[in-house]
């Protein structure tokens, strides 16, 4: 019996040995180094664990953060002119560790300074000239394995926080609060992911393929989080001339002009991976430009990058964004150099001692094949993410025997932990609450009432508006969606409502098919970024009285198929009768007299071929949103107008072209224009015509003319294009009063030209307000934004048409923004 409890007993100790190393604990060490006399910062202290090759050096301003899950016992700080100290190491655990270094007295010969240049600036020419031969960028075709790890925590975490009544159900979640190496705050966990991918890319034709093997999520899921984390796969390339960061194009500190934004010191050299390696140091010379500090590692004769630490400029004019950090290591395969480790973290707050979030993203790389024998059926599939059907399925053994790195203890935890947040009623609650304020809808088990905006509204033609709208959830169906909404004027007295339906096929690539009955009132000639006619906010800023409403009852149904990732086509049949009202009447004068029209009916099928190259979404199961593309977005529209088709009117043919681009321009900031043409072949009522897109709101419409009324011009035949620049406060940035506003310069302008045939002038009566363009229409517009940091201001200037009535000469538009 003995002998048996005696065997099974060093079963159990073999079993606990081996789960503890599969579950490695983390050591991380951060502090300050001061010189002890005159309490000055030293910068480039060599920071490093006795007895091995872990260790980092102190930053400009003397500080230094470590961390690791192989430390030493002792931790040694040394640096020229300096006498040295050893710090005891506790394993395992978070530590500050400062240090005041002794200056030594160091007897030294004669020493003859002679003018030169900077060797740190020899070994960068070697780099920049290197480049073409070292950026990964360079190869062909290759195929590699992905290990990601993403987890997004709440930080600050002090005290305060943690005794709020609201968190009283919560207080179970902060045994799992952590301290951050980099900024020294504490942090809670709230989500964290792993992937396993195979990964394909081909230069030539450019294409990239991405196959899911598994995947392992969990914590706070929704379409607000997945948009972070997607900008957290960007992509750091340090051989690039700009790296961008959320979208900001950031000076590379090896970008071919780099010497013109940065400071270079040459620090130390030391045998890495067999590689001799020399490390340079660099810093900003100005500020508030967007920019990195950091330091990186120089192979002898390849002059590659082995390794690089950027961390962006404390005062770089980024928004919410407090700090990022980014490790690199690159490995040499053959003679290729390519990347074998990625570290990035961002502190996401909207201001330093607020509650906000940590971004951690690892990822790592191996059994890279270069320039070998793809897959080439791979790139024939429809998207560029392939996620295969057991990946969510995976089991735990199998993520211990495929990571590419053990989790620490904490992280293995932190999937059971997040899962137990979800059922608390408090979590429930504040989740709610956000998802209201961002979606606009309220979610009750089946249903989402909403917008909760559009519930009470006001206009000259219905009066005080009441309305109730909302659609079915997604507890309801994922599949099929019922939506609609019924309100009543005050005024008018009368009920409009609409009810439809969407159901979807396919999420990726997108498959949907919708049909929709309304019966309502519209702002015909309104841009696709305006308010809702029932919105509060309309109803609020308008600069006129709202009277130029129409009613119509509409049937319209479409069917959308995205063939791939970018590229799609819509086909759609709409069905719409307009009434007349006092204000924006239907009639007909000739020799004859007058002719009323109690309705006009248009029956129309139409087609949109649309074209975003590359463009990222995020997805939601019915709707989706565009994040980026760095291509233009082209929208092609046809559309035949049928008579006799259901009692229709008219005969007529519309071509419509759309073009959207916005593209960084290095340190000069952003550029974005749209461009904008059609033509409408046969005779159709003023309603059917191009109604030129006005703004009679206070608010800035990127879409619109803001100095442009409702009914103002109309065409058959147009062109026009907007272009707005943002630079990103290049040149506030420069005066020291104006720097610390941190706003943003921005030049804008938008120029019209059509025409109008004689069939059409007049077929229908137009408004008093309405004409054709005898000449190009021209506003432009200088702005400032970034005020408070979500605030944007634009001085408006017309100059063309001045001298018709009700023209808006000048004005001041406002906008509300989120950007970073």
């Amino acid at each position: 019996m003995f002998t048996h409890h005696k065997k099974y007993g060093w079963l159990l100790i073999l079993f606990l040995t081996w789960q503890v190393s599969l579950i490695a604990q983390v050591t991380k060490i951060r502090g300050k180094v001061v010189d002890q006399e005159t309490k000055e910062p030293i910068p480039f202290v060599n920071i490093a664990f006795k007895g091995s090759t872990i260790g980092t050096t102190t930053d400009f301003n003397g500080d230094y953060f470590i961390e690791t899950k192989h430390p030493t016992d002792t931790l040694i700080l040394s640096s020229v002119g300096f006498q040295s100290l050893k710090f005891l190491v506790r394993k395992e655990h978070f530590q500050t560790i400062n240090a005041e270094l002794k200056p030594a007295s160091v007897d030294i010969g004669e020493i003859e300074i002679l003018a030169g240049e900077n060797p740190a600036h020899i070994l960068l020419d070697k780099v920049i000239e290197r480049k073409p031969h070292n950026d990964p960028d360079k190869i062909e075709k290759y195929q590699c394995e992905v290990y990601s790890k993403i987890e997004i925590d709440v930080n600050n975490i002090d005290d305060k926080f943690k005794n709020q009544r609201a968190l009283k159900q919560l207080q179970f979640v902060f045994d799992y609060v952590d301290t951050s190496v980099v900024t020294g705050k504490t942090y809670l966990p709230i989500f964290i992911s792993e992937s396993l991918s195979d990964f394909y890319y081909r230069k030539s034709p450019k294409n990239q393929r991405e196959v899911i093997r598994a995947s392992k999520v969990s914590g706070v899921k929704n379409e607000s989080v997945s948009q972070f984390t997607g900008q957290m796969y960007q992509e750091i390339n340090i051989y690039r001339n700009h790296i961008e960061v959320f979208d900001q194009p950031f000076v590379s500190p090896v970008a071919t002009f780099a010497k013109l934004y940065y400071k270079y010191y040459l620090i130390d050299s030391l045998t890495i991976n067999n590689h001799w390696c020399y490390n340079i140091s660099f810093k900003p010379k100005r500020k508030q430009e967007f920019t990195f500090t950091g330091d990186f590692w120089v192979a002898d004769t390849s002059f590659a990058i082995v390794r690089s630490k950027i961390r962006m400029a404390a005062d770089a004019n980024l928004n919410y964004i407090n700090d990022m950090v980014s490790e690199l290591d690159y490995s040499i395969l053959d003679s290729t150099w390519f990347i074998s480790r990625s570290k990035m973290m961002i502190d996401f707050n909207i201001t330093d001692r607020s509650t906000g979030f940590f971004g951690r993203k690892t990822t790592s790389y191996k059994n890279v094949l270069i320039d070998s024998i793809l897959q080439t059926d791979i790139f024939k599939t429809r998207t560029s993410v392939i996620l295969e059907e057991d990946a969510y399925e995976k089991s735990d053994k199998f993520w211990q025997n495929t990571r590419h790195e053990q989790l620490s203890a904490k992280e293995d935890s932190i999937y059971a932990m997040v899962d137990s947040i979800k059922h608390v009623p408090v979590f429930r609650t504040a989740a709610d609450m956000i998802s209201t304020f961002v979606t606009g809808y309220y979610v009750h088990r089946n249903f989402e009432y909403g917008p909760y905006y559009t519930f009470v509204s006001y206009n000259e033609i219905e009066g005080t508006r009441f309305k109730l709208g909302g659609r079915t959830s997604n507890e309801f169906s994922t599949r099929v969606m019922y939506f609609g909404h019924l309100a009543y004027g005050t005024k008018d007295e009368r009920f409009k409502y609409s009810l439809g339906l969407m159901y979807m096929f396919g999420k990726n690539p997108r498959e949907s098919f919708l049909i929709q009955y309304k019966d309502d009132v519209e702002q015909l000639g309104k841009s696709q970024n305006a308010f809702l006619d029932d919105n509060i906010l309309s109803s609020l800023l308008q600069r006129n009285p709202i009277y130029k409403l129409t009613r119509v009852q509409t049937v319209k149904t479409f069917y959308e198929k995205e063939w791939f990732q970018g590229f799609s086509n819509t086909v759609q049949f709409k069905y719409s009768k307009m009434f007349p009202t006092d204000s924006i009447p239907l009639y007909h004068e000739n020799e004859l007299g007058t002719t009323q029209y109690n309705e006009l009916i248009s029956t129309e099928l139409s087609l949109n071929t649309r074209f975003a190259y590359k463009e990222i979404y995020v997805y939601g199961e019915f709707e989706r949103d565009h994040i980026s593309s760095d291509y233009p977005i082209i929208n092609l529209d046809v559309t035949l107008g049928m008579k006799d088709v259901f009692n229709s009117d008219y005969d007529y043919l519309k071509f419509g072209l759309n073009i959207r681009h916005l593209f960084n321009t290095g340190t000069f900031g952003y550029f974005k224009y749209t461009m904008d043409a059609g033509k409408i072949f046969g005779r159709v009522p003023y309603p059917l015509l191009r109604l030129h897109e006005g703004n009679e709101t206070y608010a800035f419409d990127d879409f619109a003319f803001n100095t442009m009324n409702y009914y103002e011009f109309g065409s058959d035949q147009y062109m026009s294009i907007y272009a707005e620049h943002h630079f990103m406060g290049l040149f506030l940035n420069k005066f020291p009063l104006l720097r610390k506003l941190q706003w943003r310069e921005v030049v804008h302008a938008k120029a019209l030209v059509g025409s109008l045939s004689d069939e059409n002038n007049n077929f229908i009566m137009f408004p008093n307000t309405l004409s054709g363009l005898e000449k190009p229409f021209i506003e432009v517009g200088l702005g400032l934004e970034n005020i408070f940091k979500i605030v944007r201001i634009d001085a408006m200037w017309r100059l063309s048409y001045l001298d018709k009535p009700e023209a808006v000469l000048f004005g001041i538009r406002a906008k509300l923004q989120l950007a970073l």
